[in-house]
């Protein structure tokens, strides 16, 4: 993927990627029509726009039937992203998928909780899991203590990064700005975990709780780091820390040089 703004790799080109993907499995798919209803809509467009615009011809396309719809669109993930990075360069094209699932998914909590764990091995589900945790609170936080145990490191990281707080470019989830308790089992989960990209969401996600309940931060890090800590759990607590020490905070100060 040679270098260009995000949003310009959401056209025309991109329309017909999608399209000669999807009539390899379901050649009744109208391509002409998709093709050209995304290029007539995209080009004043900006990025979100873009990809809600061909989500939506995406869904036209498939006979507005959400289940048979997203059968087809599983079928063209592909191979899992093995990199941990990579989700908006080479798999930038799920990024529509996504979407779908999202904006389209909610009544159908089982089939979509599979296709985000699937999307997330080679893209991102932390944009799309949020409003199924606004909607069914108790059953996603569950499914994503479960996500925290996957010997996938996709997975895990959407574990965390679905669940922040304050997640960039994405809707707050209010409900943990408030309480982030249902989350704090998720992330304890996660406090050893070997992979960096993991372990920076599981920081980025305490560093977003320590903006809004600094004592039930300080609580969960303070029972971290007692006894011996893996390098891991080190560097977690020392990057959850950084806007806290930055800020002259005594006892996050005294808690970093114990590290």
């Amino acid at each position: 993927m040679a270098y260009k703004k995000l949003k310009y790799w959401f056209d025309k080109e991109l329309a017909i990627l999608l399209a000669d993907k999807i009539t390899r499995h379901y050649p009744d798919f109208d391509r002409k029509a998709f093709v050209s209803a995304v290029d007539q809509q995209v080009p004043e467009l900006e990025l979100k726009d873009r990809v809600e615009v061909i989500t939506d011809e995406l869904y036209k396309a498939l006979d507005h039937d959400y289940s048979e719809g997203l059968q087809i669109l599983m079928q063209i993930l592909g191979p899992e992203n093995p990199e941990e990075t990579g989700m908006f360069t080479n798999y930038y094209w799920v990024m529509p998928i996504a979407k779908y699932v999202e904006k389209y998914g909610l009544d159908f909590f089982n089939q979509s909780m599979q296709a985000i764990e699937e999307i997330t091995r080679r893209n991102t589900g932390e944009y799309t899991i949020r409003p199924f945790i606004e909607k069914y609170p108790v059953k996603t936080i569950d499914k994503m203590k479960t996500w925290s145990n996957s010997p996938n490191f996709h997975v895990r990281r959407l574990a965390s990064e679905g669940v922040r707080p304050r997640l960039p470019w994405a809707s707050k989830l209010d409900q943990f700005i408030i309480d982030p308790s249902p989350i704090l089992p998720i992330l304890s989960n996660l406090n050893d975990d070997p992979s960096r990209y993991v372990q920076k969401s599981v920081a980025n996600c305490l560093n977003d709780i320590l903006k809004d309940n600094v004592e039930i931060g300080r609580s969960l890090l303070d029972e971290w780091s007692q006894g011996e800590m893996t390098g891991s759990r080190k560097w977690i607590i020392r990057h959850a820390l950084r806007k806290q020490v930055k800020d002259g905070k005594d006892w996050a100060i005294q808690l970093q040089a114990q590290l």
